[in-house]
């Protein structure tokens, strides 16, 4: 009997547990979309008050520009790699955001500069903003780092940059490859108009160097 009571007491403690974290992320939520709603809408209310917590507040959070809102959080990274001259890292506490999350690994880096670079702008807007009404910036940011993302990704209606231009190389490579492609032969083609100034220019110069 004292077993199954000590698994029942655990059991009760398990719950309580749930339901005081459940409590607590509610509070934290409430706390976030009032302080600072247009942060909180871009990563969350957890990764937001990581990042306002790191920065000591959300004025200093503020006050830092994009380029250490994206490495907050990896300090001593960034100073070993500094130190050893090794590469730096690309993100710090932004890269638990849901943005950045569902990126793929090769392209994290770009999204976290994106993200880092409107993050610094909605922190602002929150802490000197008067009567900010709800995540109005944010929206929009949001909108524009997810457009970003398929942009880099070639994902949907967003093309991979200078996706033009690549096609036109890959199609010029392959009419090479199978010898398909055409010899210019305008381009051999020489105006002799174009070549009597040179030539006028060039006997003038003769004609003044002569005594």
């Amino acid at each position: 009997p004292s077993i199954v009571n000590n698994i029942q007491e655990l059991a009760d403690r398990v719950i309580e547990l749930s339901e005081y974290r459940a409590s607590l992320a509610e509070y934290l939520r409430n706390r976030m979309m009032t302080i600072a709603p247009n942060l909180t809408h871009m990563v969350g209310e957890l990764v937001g008050a990581r990042l306002i917590s790191h920065a000591g507040s959300l004025m200093n959070l503020a006050k830092q520009p994009a380029s250490t809102v994206q490495i907050l959080g990896a300090e001593k990274a960034l100073f070993r790699a500094l130190k050893t001259k090794k590469a730096t890292p690309k993100y710090g506490l932004i890269y638990h955001a849901s943005l950045v999350g569902q990126s793929a690994p090769k392209n994290k880096g770009k999204i976290s500069r994106v993200l880092a670079a409107k993050l610094a702008l909605c922190s602002r807007v929150d802490a000197l903003a008067d009567n900010a009404e709800g995540p109005q910036l944010a929206e929009s940011t949001k909108d524009y780092v997810e457009r970003r993302l398929m942009t880099i990704e070639g994902q949907g209606e967003g093309r991979p940059l200078f996706a033009k231009k690549t096609e036109k190389v890959a199609k010029r490579k392959a009419d090479t490859a199978t010898g398909t492609a055409e010899y210019n032969a305008a381009a051999d083609n020489v105006d002799p108009e174009e070549e009597q100034p040179k030539k006028k220019k060039k006997k003038t110069a003769e004609a003044e160097e002569a005594p």
